[in-house]
């Protein structure tokens, strides 16, 4: 009896696993990536590319604003969007990608990062506009009060919300912690339990400060682990200098030809490469998704465009900088050595930076790891927000509680189902959020042309901020 039972629940696991995997194959596939991308295209267009506006972007980091509005700086919430966005998808995932489309696809997944700009600068700007103020003076703001404020949904906004928290536990969460304990067990042979110890107290030191916390961790975090990544990335570039005109010219003829990748790498067509590549800029910038713009509701910012601005320059760092570098970096190591096999994507990866004396392994482990720890942590502040626009601020003790005990359970277990259900719900977010900046375009609009084209970048936004739950 009791075998049969433990057998109907596997295979009801089991069923249950296939079903999402497929769901979410459907979701991720070419319906979702198509409208993520039209959005990119369209707002870029009635906005009229504000990409062209990142100088203007980068030296507003420096720009302390002297406004009550907001819990943390606009850099600090930058940084927490980015905390997020960055993992370990940023460095292996350009490897999948590879193995998957070819060269090829590294070409329009910064393609995809630079027309990505335009949809988080959307985002940053509703953002502040239709946030509010609790009644314990925290910012709570994203695209569930843009849907609930902008167009009046509150059914969508809370759809959105669900998906959020559920998503900030697998993607941001579990899948993690389960990553960042695998790696640190293969390079150096540290048990998973340690891992776990050492994760779960960081995480719960850092979250007992709240959004200012995180902030200031992340303020540190992120600066650091890019530029030792990047650092790395350079040395190889340097010791394959002669590889990288021909890397370049390899990428962009993949790209448009549809040329097989060195070693015969699997779907290696013009429709592979752009697939893969879209997907992988997607999913890396996160821009559409709607999460970045949770955080750029806490900066204390003078109005909405300022905000705007610097929020589109979460794309241009996480997928133009850093995922094309890294694509450059593997395909210069593809020409150099001949040998290494393209058909597995984490392994070209660890390869790549194998090349590097001595602290290859360790560089590359040590960024993966950080990165990972910084996800953590932004996605516990949107998860955390969600749970608040549900539930109340009286949510907030329970749900860190629960984060970090999750944090520990990532890092000890085997989790795909979580994986594969959080990976759909990360999809099912973008619906909702889409439909806010598409519905919304007319505010967008009114509000670059009054700040940005009319030169009032430097006006200070005198409309009342509502009170929130």
């Amino acid at each position: 009896m009791l075998d049969a039972l433990q057998n109907a629940f596997f295979q009801t696991g089991d069923t249950l696993t296939s079903w999402l995997s497929a769901f979410s194959s459907f979701l991720w596939g070419w319906p979702l990536l198509i409208m993520l991308l039209g959005t990119h295209l369209y707002l870029t267009a009635i906005l009229r590319f504000p990409q062209r506006y990142l100088l203007k972007a980068l030296k507003l980091y420096f720009v302390k604003d002297h406004t009550d509005k907001g819990d943390i700086s606009p850099f600090s919430s930058l940084m927490v969007a980015l905390a997020a966005n960055i993992g370990a998808g940023n460095i292996i995932g350009v490897g999948v990608a590879i193995a998957a489309g070819g060269p090829g696809a590294v070409f329009w997944c910064w393609l995809t990062g630079v027309l990505g700009m335009a949809t988080r600068y959307s985002e940053g700007l509703l953002a502040i506009k239709y946030r509010v103020e609790n009644k314990d003076g925290n910012m709570s703001g994203g695209p569930m009060f843009v849907l609930e404020r902008g167009l009046n949904s509150k059914w969508l906004g809370t759809a959105f919300a669900v998906f959020t928290a559920i998503a900030a536990f697998g993607i941001g969460n579990l899948t993690q912690g389960n990553a960042a304990a695998e790696q640190l067990h293969h390079a150096f042979s540290i048990p998973f339990w340690g891992t776990a110890a050492v994760l779960t107290a960081l995480t719960a030191l850092v979250m007992l400060g709240g959004i200012q916390g995180i902030a200031r961790v992340c303020a540190f975090f992120v600066p650091f682990m890019a530029v030792i990544y990047i650092m790395g990335c350079l040395y190889i570039l340097t010791i394959q200098a002669e590889y990288i005109i021909p890397a370049i010219r390899y990428i962009l003829d993949c790209a448009f030809t549809g040329e097989a990748a060195a070693g015969g790498a699997a779907g290696a067509a013009v429709m592979a490469a752009m697939r893969t590549g879209v997907a992988r800029g997607l999913f890396s910038n996160e821009a559409g998704l709607g999460s970045a713009a949770i955080a750029s509701a806490a900066a204390q910012n003078r109005n909405p465009v300022r905000q705007a601005l610097i929020s589109s320059s979460g794309p241009f760092w996480d997928t133009v900088i850093i995922c094309a570098l890294t694509g450059i970096v593997l395909t210069t190591s593809i020409i150099a050595h001949p040998d290494i096999s393209c058909t597995d994507g984490p392994r070209l990866t660890t390869l790549a930076f194998s090349k590097i004396p001595y602290i290859g392994s360790p560089l590359l482990t040590l960024s993966l790891v950080t990165f990972v720890v910084s996800t953590i942590l932004g996605w516990s502040y949107f998860g955390e927000k969600a749970l608040e626009y549900l539930g109340g601020i009286r949510l907030i003790m329970p749900y860190r509680v629960i984060w970090v005990a999750a944090v520990f359970i990532g890092c000890v277990s085997k989790i795909e189902l979580v994986w594969i259900f959080a990976d759909c719900a990360n999809g099912l977010m973008s619906l909702p959020n889409l439909i806010s900046l598409l519905a919304l375009s007319g505010v967008l609009v009114q509000q670059t042309r009054y700040y940005l084209w009319q030169h009032r970048l430097d006006d200070y936004d005198e409309s009342h901020i509502p009170e929130g739950k």
